[in-house]
C-alpha cells in the first residue's frame, strides 16, 4: 500500500478540525456541558435514580451533537450515498476514529457510549444487508439520522464469547414465534425502540446454525428489564433482560431463519478495526500529554523529561503506537482491497494489541502526572476505566489471541485472494 494518505481523506480530516471548533466545542462549552467532561463528568451523566442509566440530560447533548453532524454531511461518512453518506472505506474510519480518539475527551468523541460525529452505526449497515423490504421501509432512515436503534441481546450469563451454546430458544406457533431465556450486557435496551435477540431455533448447542435473530419490540409483553448492570465506567446501559412467553410475528425475524450467527458476525472485522483505531488514538493522547506534562513539571530544580525513569516508559509506548498505527492503516486498506474477512488474523493483532495499549498508556499517564493524574480532574482515569473494557468485549483478547493462533498454527484458513500472501502490502 502506498504508506501515505489520500489526499481527499487528509483533506476531510481538516474538514472535520474546522467542523469541531465551529459547531462543536461551542456546544460542548455551553451553558454548562462542560459538566459532562470535567471532573463531574460521572455524575452529571449518571442518573443514579434510576438504575444508573445515562441521564436525560447526557443523551440529549449527544443527540444535538448528532444532529449537527448530521446536517453539516458528516454523520453518515460511512453508509453509502444513498442514504445520505460518502461511502466511506475501512481505510478511512481507521483513520478518522483516531484522529477523533486522539483529541481527548469531548462532543466530538464520547467512547463510552460510541457517540462520535462520524458514526459507527452498525445497526444500519446490519439493515441494509438483513433487514427486509419492510424493516428497511421503517428502520433505515431513522438509524441513518441517529434517532433510533435497536439493541444488540446475544451475550448470556452462563455464554459470553461462545454464542453457539446459547440456551434462549424461540418455537414457532402458528403465524408467531414464542421466546423464552434471558441475554446479559443487553447493551442500548434503555432507549431501544427493540431488542435485536438472538436465539436457538433448531440444532444442538455447539451448532454455528439453528440460531435466529428477532427485532422483539420493547415494551412487548414477558421482555422484562430485570436490572443494569453497574460498570467500572458509569453510566450503564447494559442490562440484565428475561425473555418468557415473547411472542412475535414471522415479519420479526432479521435475516434468514437459522442463520442469526451469521447476522452477528457480519461486521465484527469492521467494528474490531475502528475500534483498535480508536484505543490507538486514546493511547497516543495519553502519550501526548504525559510528555508535555514531563517537560513543564520541575522537581528538584529539573523538568521531569530530563529522568530516564520517565523518558523510556514512554519511548516504550511511543513505538507501540507507531508499529499498531502502521498495522492498523495497512489491514484496513486491505480490508477495502480484498474484502473484510482476509484480514480476519490481523484485524485481531490490531484490536487486542491496541485495546491493551490503551490501558498501558493510560496507566502511566496517570503515574507520569502524578497525585492529581489519579484524580478526576485529569482524564486518565476515565480512559482506563472505559478501555479496559474493550479486552473483554468485542471478543476478549484472550479470543482474539486464540483466533491468531489458529492462523498461525494452521487450525484456520484466512479468506485470501488467490496470489496474494498474508501479510503483502
Amino acid at each position: 500500500m502506498d504508506v501515505d494518505l489520500p489526499a481527499d481523506l487528509v483533506a476531510y480530516l481538516g474538514e472535520l478540525d474546522a467542523f469541531i471548533e465551529r459547531e462543536i466545542r461551542p456546544l460542548e462549552q455551553a451553558d454548562d456541558n462542560a459538566r459532562f467532561f470535567d471532573h463531574r463528568r460521572e455524575h452529571a451523566r449518571t442518573d443514579w435514580e434510576h438504575d444508573g442509566v445515562p441521564s436525560a440530560a447526557w443523551e440529549a447533548l449527544l443527540a444535538e451533537a448528532r444532529r449537527r453532524a448530521d446536517a453539516a454531511g458528516h454523520y453518515r461518512y460511512a453508509f453509502p450515498a444513498e442514504y445520505g453518506g460518502r461511502d466511506g472505506t475501512n481505510l478511512g474510519m481507521a483513520v478518522i476514529r483516531e484522529h477523533l480518539a486522539v483529541k481527548g475527551l469531548g462532543l466530538h468523541c464520547d467512547l463510552q457510549n460510541e457517540h462520535a460525529i462520524v458514526a459507527n452505526n452498525v445497526g444500519l449497515l446490519l439493515m441494509l444487508h438483513y433487514g427486509s423490504d419492510e424493516q428497511r421501509a421503517e428502520w433505515c432512515e431513522a438509524l441513518a439520522e441517529g434517532t433510533r436503534h435497536f439493541a444488540f441481546g446475544i451475550t448470556e450469563p452462563a455464554h459470553g464469547s461462545d454464542a453457539t451454546y446459547m440456551e434462549t430458544t424461540a418455537r414457532r406457533d402458528g403465524s408467531d414465534w414464542v421466546l423464552d431465556g434471558e441475554k446479559t450486557f443487553n447493551t442500548g435496551v434503555h432507549s431501544a425502540a427493540c431488542d435485536l435477540v438472538f436465539a436457538r431455533t433448531s440444532g444442538q448447542p455447539g451448532d454455528a446454525s439453528g440460531i435466529t435473530a428477532f427485532l422483539v419490540p420493547m415494551g412487548t409483553p414477558g421482555l422484562v428489564v430485570e436490572r443494569y448492570l453497574w460498570t467500572f465506567n458509569m453510566p450503564t446501559d447494559h442490562a440484565h433482560v428475561t425473555l418468557s412467553d415473547v411472542r412475535v410475528p414471522v415479519s420479526a425475524v432479521f435475516g434468514e431463519e437459522g442463520e442469526g450467527l451469521q447476522v452477528a458476525q457480519h461486521f465484527f472485522n469492521e467494528n474490531r478495526i475502528r475500534q483498535a483505531a480508536s484505543s490507538l488514538g486514546a493511547a497516543q493522547y495519553c502519550i501526548d500529554r504525559s510528555v508535555a506534562h514531563a517537560r513543564e513539571r520541575r522537581t528538584f530544580g529539573k523538568p521531569l523529561a530530563q529522568n530516564q525513569g520517565i523518558q523510556f516508559p514512554l519511548v516504550e509506548l511511543e513505538t507501540q503506537c507507531e508499529l499498531v498505527r502502521a498495522l492498523v492503516r495497512q489491514t484496513a486498506w486491505r480490508m477495502d482491497r480484498y474484502g473484510a474477512f482476509s484480514q480476519s488474523r490481523e484485524v485481531s493483532m490490531c484490536n487486542y494489541w491496541a485495546n491493551r495499549l490503551c490501558c498501558e498508556a493510560a496507566d502511566r499517564a496517570i503515574q507520569v502526572h502524578g497525585g492529581l493524574g489519579y484524580s478526576r480532574h485529569l482524564p486518565f482515569e476515565h480512559i482506563y476505566r472505559h478501555h479496559r473494557r474493550y479486552r473483554i468485549t468485542e471478543g476478549s483478547e484472550e479470543l482474539q489471541m486464540r483466533r491468531i493462533a489458529g492462523y498461525l498454527f494452521g487450525f484456520m484458513r484466512q479468506d485470501v485472494p488467490k496470489g496474494v500472501a498474508p501479510g503483502d502490502g
